[in-house]
């Protein structure tokens, strides 16, 4: 269950190169709050800055899984890995 108190992103109005930077940048500071779960608000429109995260989090060894929110499409919802080290 996502609640307002998951951390989140939005990402409307970045292009792909910010939205790549920014998600990163996020990852990070949602580990370092020692957060198990976090939000990624990319919209729906063409599925450009979706397609662009998920190709983040796909190579981001800090996921353990996400999914696109079935109640909105236009949210990814990331799952990080437990216990992690740098």
């Amino acid at each position: 269950m996502i609640l307002s108190t998951t951390p989140s992103i939005d990402l409307h109005g970045y292009d792909r190169e910010s939205a790549r930077i920014a998600v990163c940048d996020f990852i990070e500071d949602v580990v370092r709050l020692k957060e198990e779960e976090c939000l990624i608000i990319h919209g729906i429109g063409q599925g450009i800055l979706q397609k662009e995260v998920q190709k983040v989090l796909k190579t981001n060894h800090r996921v353990a899984s996400f999914y696109v929110s079935f109640m909105n499409p236009g949210c990814t919802v990331v799952k990080l890995k437990k216990n992690l080290t740098k």
